[in-house]
């Protein structure tokens, strides 16, 4: 049961996040760039870590519990292939982003673009992703705080209650989102994330305790699960058939890039945008894929691992015991079962601070779609900027309305998570090369787009096989690269006057830009001058390879060395720390005073 000291602790949280919401509610009121992207004014530390903290949701280490239970720890490939993408938009994205000097990423569609086509495509992707695909999101995080609250608090599992929980949980992120913007996001952002990361790391030490550490963990694995049980591998279990390599292969081959947001697009940009400068909104975006990936799952797949043997069927749809049917409910039950007063209440802010710090985002990121991107640009083009930051603040209401709605009709969020990025399948490889290659047009990606959408909707009524997810990948993905790549050659090329525009202000490699580049006198030295920072030679490419090296070494020394393989633990720390110090080396530094 939670007592007057957890309702406390609670209850103080809610208080100061809705009066940060009040103190920074005039400085956001000013104009959209103080709603949206905090002025411009972020520095890399703070951008990062609210990358971080809205990728921390309630939904996380529910999500993971069951991966580990279904899959083992390779489970966590679903969303570890991510890593070539986080990188990826690390070293060739992120500075590109900045000097595009924009205010969401759906607005670098007609600086990208020209024409109808463009104006179409910023318009539709404004609707489409600031509601339905935001509001599925939302959806997952709130199913999963919902969840915790129906357990935590003893409460049935009706229609009913669930209405309530949803109605509580989104009235006091949505108040103080609305009031404060972005700035009110970010802030609390910092804190959210030290709450959640003390949190976790607390309940899986006390887990881990209290099943007699991380050797009877392992004993226990064996005795229930046989010995030839493959769970804590960090890659798949091919024998037992648990994840077939088909499944391994497309997210290894195939998810990472094929997905939407491989180039760092949508809420991850929005806080590049918000970045002092070029400098700052890389190192922000590296700080966020290390802390992502290395130091957030482990406490995670630890309390996975320790539910398993305390629930030994833990997922069995035919448990006797309904709540057991679950296997993402282990980890809100191991909260309740372990945790003692005061933090058991530290432990449930915890996860209202993760849930609020991923809800305000998506208020506030699917807001600045509907009134950047949609409102101001095809209603209202001219107005005054309070007038802007009043239906902002009306959006923020009504995408938390659809958002809670939906969150309704959700029973799984491992599944929503596979749904989503099989309706968006096929459209990262145009978001890759819209960057590089001055051919790809609006019609590439509204070809894409809609490809993706007719071939997710046909292959979702496919019958359920054991690697599903794996082969709808493989029918989607294939369908729509091909439909956008003859769209793009059968459609006229972008004009040549926002081309030029594009690649003046943006300056993407020359590779497959030569053709524009030829029309355009390079810059002077005086310009390259003005630069805070001094770039390195080393290619990007170079540079990508080398971070994927280092967050997937780091990420599997952790784990090993925590489930005791002390000594390949220690190998791939030595790589991890070798390929490290190479990136380190390779990153922009701050320029001289007296250069």
């Amino acid at each position: 049961m939670i007592s007057p000291i957890d309702w406390a602790i609670i209850i103080g949280y809610i208080l100061f996040a809705l009066g940060l919401g009040i103190y920074f509610s005039k400085r956001a009121g000013k104009d959209m760039n103080e709603f949206f992207i905090s002025g411009r004014n972020l520095p890399w530390w703070l951008a990062g870590t609210s990358m971080v903290a809205t990728t921390f949701a309630a939904d996380t280490p529910l999500a993971v519990t069951g991966l580990v239970v279904e899959d083992g720890i390779a489970g966590n490939w679903l969303w570890w292939n991510a890593v070539l993408s986080g990188m990826l938009a690390t070293f060739l994205f992120a500075r590109l982003w900045r000097r595009s000097e924009i205010i969401t990423d759906v607005e670098f569609t007609e600086l990208r673009y020209s024409g109808p086509s463009a104006s179409f495509l910023r318009g539709f992707r404004a609707l489409y992703i600031g509601l339905p695909i935001n509001c599925i999101t939302m959806g997952w995080v709130i199913l999963a705080m919902q969840k915790i609250v129906v357990l935590t608090l003893n409460l049935p599992d009706t229609a009913s209650t669930k209405v309530v929980v949803v109605l509580a949980c989104l009235l006091i992120a949505g108040i103080y989102c609305a009031l404060s913007g972005f700035w009110g996001v970010v802030m609390t952002d910092i804190v959210q994330f030290g709450m959640a990361m003390v949190g976790s790391i607390a309940l899986a030490i006390i887990a881990v305790n209290k099943i007699g550490g991380v050797g009877a963990i392992k004993e226990k694995l064996v005795n229930i699960y046989g010995a030839e049980n493959q769970i804590l591998n960090f890659t798949p279990d091919f024998s037992a058939g648990k994840m077939a390599i088909i499944t391994f292969g497309v997210y290894l081959g195939m998810q990472w890039w094929a997905s939407n947001g491989v180039d760092g697009s949508g809420y991850i940009a929005q806080r590049m945008f918000a970045a002092k400068n070029e400098r700052h909104t890389l190192l922000a975006t590296l700080w966020f894929n290390i802390a992502h990936y290395t130091l957030r799952p482990w406490p995670w797949i630890l309390v996975a691992l320790v539910a398993m043997v305390v629930y030994p069927n833990l997922g069995d749809p035919n448990h006797a015991n309904p709540m057991l049917q679950d296997p993402e409910a282990g980890y809100p039950l191991l909260m309740l079962e372990y945790l003692p007063v005061g933090l058991l209440g530290l432990m449930l802010t915890a996860f209202l601070a993760a849930f609020m710090s991923t809800i305000d985002t998506h208020l506030n990121w699917g807001a600045s779609y509907l009134v950047n991107d949609f409102y101001k640009r095809f209603f209202k083009p001219e107005a005054e900027p309070q007038h802007y930051v009043a239906i902002s603040r009306f959006a923020v209401i009504l995408i938390m309305i659809v958002a809670g709605v939906t969150s309704l009709f959700m029973d799984s969020i491992a599944g929503a998570w596979k749904f989503l990025i099989a309706l968006n399948a096929g459209i990262g490889l145009v978001q890759i090369l819209r960057w590089y290659w001055w051919r790809i047009n609006a019609w590439s990606e509204i070809s894409a787009m809609l490809a993706a959408l007719v071939a997710s909707i046909v292959v979702f009524t496919l019958p359920q096989t054991k690697d599903q997810f794996a082969i709808q990948m493989l029918i989607i993905v294939p369908i729509s690269t091909v439909v956008w790549v003859v769209v793009t050659f059968i459609t006229k090329p972008v004009s040549t006057e926002t081309l030029t525009k594009f690649y003046s202000k943006v300056k993407p490699s020359k590779i497959g830009w030569m053709l524009v580049a030829a029309e355009i006198k390079e810059e002077s030295d005086d310009t390259n001058r003005q630069q805070t920072y001094v770039e390195t030679r080393t290619p990007a490419l170079v540079n990508w390879i080398v971070g994927v090296i280092f967050i997937y070494t780091f990420l599997f020394s952790i784990g090993k060395l925590l489930l005791g393989f002390t000594t390949i633990g220690l190998s791939f720390l030595s790589i991890a720390i070798i390929s490290g110090y190479i990136m380190y080396k390779n990153l922009p530094r701050e320029k001289r005073t007296d250069d």
